[in-house]
């Protein structure tokens, strides 16, 4: 971690059975395997305060059985119950159909017991719990279900003076074959013998404990607590990847690329561009469309963050830009991740730039097109008769050479590696670098932007255009037929007047799924209504050919799969349905419902959900439809997701990157760490690389949003 590693076996230092089961199910075998493993929980003193956990926690205490008695259940269980007392709280623990248990556990016995935490009454109970006998010196302990693995690590004597020993108790995460108790006596004997360990940064920084403090008290805190270990660790991690960010951004900053300042007069494609909208721009627009004209200005290549949440143009913005590009004589490219999006950029940019009067060519590259078609389009990239070449994965293949490429512009970052993203900036052959644009609608928290965008500048659009109306959103319970009910009269309603509806199913097949909703949509609800389906099977001519009918308007309803998630642009459409919502994440329907209120009618989303109403899921639901801030769902969210699914940071070559950074919770250590990050590359180049030297470049693909 940060500079820091060791090789050392740790069946070099505990027992070779226990170490291979922890190797096995940690991934790895060294000490540095198991010191990276941290703690998931921990119970303050000897236990967890009983008054503070709900029932089905895990609890686990030490203390003195205080009282015992014997019983029998009405179907003639014998029923062994006890009190055990650890001087702050008491938790009685049941045992059945275990007489042996009443020898082992009599009133004065010292014991630990851990196990699920129930109520009887008011009274907080175990039941069966496993438990560790803490005998007196001289005499045999007894151990039972996972405790029985710390007898490998030493006497319970031994165990206790350790168990006792600790301000905190830590938990541990464990996998098949382990148990807590053995990693906690494993880090235990690691810590025994790990000397000193020096400060990775050379100095500690300010306002945090050494490394090695951080490493021991993130496993065994003093009075201090846990928080101001993990927060070291926590700082170490957000500086890893801030590292590797700067280091990329400091690389990018040594190319070349090819200037492209703005062009004045009749000559500039661009002026004539905005000065033909028939619309006012917003201000985030105007802003925005400076910081890339100042970008593209300059022989450092840009390397910008684009985003915006759905609605707020950013494709108007990015064709400001690229026509700057074309008015310099050079080419732009558009990667797109499907081909519905490409075809509909092709044919949304051609009508810009018809509309405009602006004359710049766009050809589109995709990887079903028509031998014949795909052969001219290359031919025309090739020679420079294409100044705007849009496609998707199929521009990344080999056989397309640009004649100039000047900018490259990637739309749905998420959905492209970063090594993809790069490959046509290292396209050319005469050592210039492209700039490059990334687009994102799904919109970005601050200090997600930090940790996985931090070799890119940032620009955000927030307002909508003039004449955009708001998307009211209602949540449909299943078990309201009458809210059902009313939710096909409100689209029979819309259709009336001349809208159009999407109808969105989870899936193709099965009930609630995309056919089956066709068919009875089709063939029992709206009878009289033109009735469309889309979904990934179908060929894709045949989805082009639905979605063209669609947005032509020749299809009154279009039940759809997530197909239509980003890139349908149709603004007679205003009123959507969602089908099981609760089977989407949050962002997928917000950009869902994003693919309406796109014209200047009012719309309306129905977002229909089973789930019982005090439900988790019923929650997430109600939280999408109560707002259409894309910040606030994104960090939404992001906390039910947590980091490891945002910033595809759970494994990177087998080892997990970031453990305790919280990308919610921890935004101060996060801009610390990449205010650090961008002096140490600065100052210290060689430091910064041995620091990420454990980042293999094959590795690096955890900034990837995959």
């Amino acid at each position: 971690m940060l500079g820091w590693s060791s090789s050392r076996r740790l069946a070099q230092i505990i027992p070779a059975a226990p170490a291979a089961a922890i190797a096995e199910a940690l991934g790895g075998d060294t000490i540095t395997d198991v010191l990276l493993h941290f703690p998931r929980d921990y119970h303050h003193g000897s236990g967890v305060d009983v008054e503070d956990a709900r029932p089905g926690d895990v609890v686990t205490m030490t203390g003195t059985v205080t009282g015992a008695r014997q019983t029998t259940t009405r179907r003639g269980q014998f029923m062994y119950t006890i009190t055990l007392d650890s001087g702050r709280q008491k938790v009685n623990a049941i045992f059945f159909n275990s007489r042996y248990i009443a020898r082992q556990l009599a009133p004065g016995t010292k014991a630990m017991v851990t196990g699920k935490l129930g109520f009887y009454r008011t009274t907080a109970q175990l039941s069966h719990p496993e438990f560790m006998v803490i005998p007196a010196p001289g005499k045999r302990g007894v151990m039972t279900g996972g405790m029985k693995k710390l007898a490998e690590f030493g006497s319970p004597g031994q165990l206790e003076a350790l168990l006792t020993s600790l301000e905190y108790l830590p938990v541990y995460p464990t996998k098949k074959g382990t148990t807590s108790w053995m990693v906690l006596a494993a880090v235990d004997a690691v810590l025994k013998q790990l000397p000193p360990i020096d400060e990775p940064l050379g100095t500690t920084p300010e306002g945090f404990v050494s490394f090695d403090e951080a490493i021991r008290g993130i496993h065994q805190p003093d009075h201090r607590g846990p928080g101001v270990f993990a927060d070291r660790i926590k700082y170490n991690e957000a500086l890893s990847l801030a590292l590797v960010l700067a280091l990329a951004r400091a690389d990018n900053d040594r190319r070349t690329a090819p200037a492209a300042p703005p062009v004045a007069g009749q000559q500039s494609r661009a002026e004539k561009l905005l000065a033909g909208l028939p619309f006012e721009m917003t201000g985030g627009q105007k802003t925005v469309i400076g910081e890339i004209s100042s970008d593209l200005s300059h022989t450092r290549p840009m390397a910008r963050l684009l985003q915006g949440d759905v609605g707020t143009g950013k494709t108007l913005v990015a064709l400001a830009g690229m026509l700057q590009v074309v008015d310099n004589g050079m080419q732009c490219a558009l990667l797109a991740p499907t081909e519905v999006l490409a075809t509909q950029h092709g044919a949304t940019l051609s009508a810009q730039l018809e509309r405009a009067g602006c004359a710049a060519r766009v050809v589109v590259v995709t990887g079903s097109m028509k031998q014949k078609d795909k052969q001219q389009a290359l031919l025309d990239i090739v020679t420079g008769q294409a100044d705007i070449v849009v496609g998707t994965h199929a521009l990344l293949q080999e056989g397309v050479e640009f004649f100039n490429l000047g900018l490259v512009v990637v739309d749905e970052q998420h959905r492209f590696g970063v090594e993809q993203r790069d490959r046509l900036r290292d396209s050319r052959d005469d050592g210039i670098t492209p700039h490059l644009l990334v687009m994102t609608a799904t919109p970005i928290p601050r200090t997600i932007a930090m940790t996985t965008f931090g070799d890119l500048s940032v620009s955000t659009l927030v307002e909508l255009p003039g004449g955009r109306q708001p998307i009211t959103s209602v949540v449909v319970p299943g078990h309201k037929p009458a809210w059902v009910s009313r939710t096909f009269e409100r689209i029979r309603e819309e259709v009336a007047q001349g809208s159009q509806a999407f109808v969105v199913c989870p899936t193709i097949d099965g009930p609630g799924g995309a056919e089956e909703m066709y068919h009875s949509l089709s063939a029992e609800i709206f009878p009289e209504l033109s009735v469309g389906l889309v979904h990934g099977r179908l060929p894709g001519d045949d989805k082009e050919a639905v979605m063209a009918d669609f947005a032509a308007g020749t299809i009154d309803i279009l039940v759809a799969t997530t197909v239509i998630e980003v890139g349908i642009d149709v603004p007679n459409a205003t009123v959507m349905y969602i089908r099981d919502a609760d089977r989407f994440g949050v962002s997928q329907l917000h950009q869902l419902r994003g693919r309406i209120g796109r014209g200047s009618k009012p719309s309306l989303c129905l977002m229909h959900t089973d789930q019982p109403e005090d439900s988790d899921s019923f929650a997430r639901v109600t939280a999408v439809a109560a707002t259409q801030d894309g910040f606030e769902l994104a960090e939404l969210d992001l906390r039910a997701r947590r980091e490891g699914d945002v910033l595809g940071t759970a494994q990177s070559g087998g080892r997990r990157r970031v453990r305790l950074l919280d990308l919610v919770d921890d935004g101060e250590i996060i801009r610390r760490a990449a205010a650090d990050a961008a002096e140490l590359v600065a100052t210290n180049r060689q430091l910064a690389e041995q620091l990420v030297g454990d980042v293999a470049e094959e590795e690096r693909d955890y900034i990837d949003k995959t």
